[in-house]
């Protein structure tokens, strides 16, 4: 038995040290790459935006005068006034916050459910497999947006942790799937098969041995996702039932701005940093894929 555990360490300490040597490689290929590095840069600013808001603008965005109602452009006011003549461009810099926060914990939160529950379906079939299966099923029987808006608006005070837990209930099936299919042809590998015969508990090869050469689909699968969510929160707001006032957000100032055709610099603002934001997500996404993808490896 002892010879037996020698080799699995052994081979463990060389599965280690490759995945170790294929991070780096993954991150110099991302490197290379000068869409990811300019997206990457776009993504931080965005970020800090969203976290230090003061940093790019001094203006107060509920400080508002009715005499500049709907005004565009000004000296110090590059956006212009909303319909209560707020200084449009801090009100779009504070509403920055809420874009970042739905996309990033809810997509995080989603890789967290989808990651465990594929795991768990995959490694143990039967019972535990059936269950998550047919769970997943039955959200997938109801269209996702239809559900969103049907719980949203059942909630009275809708805060972005409200929106945020809703989409996570009803947003980790897709990613399970894939996880639970990835998971299925790395359980019968070798390492795993060892892992096994000298006794190691389920959940440390769970956690040392499968999850990390499972993980590679659904977190390309997630990064490419972040720019939907950002999507996603601006049209629930707009179709009302996201976030509510006084919260700024991107998805409430469209709609305003779809009440106020003649007035486009109302639309094109928040449009242009919604669009920004979600194409660079997609942008960094399709790179980790393409980087994790061995038939594309160089």
């Amino acid at each position: 038995m002892s010879e037996v555990q020698a080799v699995v360490g052994a081979e463990a300490q060389e599965l280690g040290d490759g995945r170790t040597l294929y991070n780096r490689e993954l991150l110099r290929a991302l490197l290379r790459k000068p869409q990811f590095v300019a997206c990457s840069v776009l993504l931080l600013v965005f970020f800090t935006m969203a976290a230090f808001p003061k940093l790019f603008t001094s203006a107060d965005p509920r400080f508002c005068e009715l005499t500049k109602s709907r005004q565009s452009a000004a000296d110090g006011h590059p956006f212009g006034f909303d319909i209560q003549g707020c200084d449009y461009f801090a009100n779009v810099i504070y509403g920055a916050r809420p874009s970042v926060l739905v996309s990033i914990v809810a997509s995080f939160g989603i890789f967290l459910l989808a990651g465990t529950f594929g795991l768990m379906a995959g490694y143990f079939p039967g019972a535990v497999d059936a269950l998550i299966s047919r769970t997943a099923d039955v959200l997938f029987a109801v269209p996702g947006i239809v559900l969103l808006i049907v719980i949203l608006n059942s909630v009275p005070n809708r805060s972005i942790w409200v929106i945020v837990g809703v989409i996570l209930v009803i947003g980790w099936p897709a990613g399970m799937r894939l996880m639970r299919s990835t998971v299925f042809s790395v359980r019968n590998r070798e390492y795993v098969l060892a892992a096994r015969s000298i006794g190691v508990p389920p959940l440390r090869i769970l956690r040392k041995h499968v999850f990390p050469n499972a993980m590679a689909p659904l977190l390309a699968m997630t990064t490419l996702g972040i720019g939907g969510m950002v999507g996603l929160e601006a049209a629930l707001t707009f179709l009302g039932v996201g976030l509510q006032p006084p919260s700024i957000s991107w998805g409430s100032q469209f709609g305003v701005a779809a009440q106020y055709r003649d007035t486009p610099h109302l639309f094109i603002w928040p449009a242009l940093f919604i669009s920004t934001m979600t194409i660079s997500f997609m942008i960094i996404g399709d790179s980790i894929r393409d980087a994790l993808d061995p038939k594309l490896m160089r």
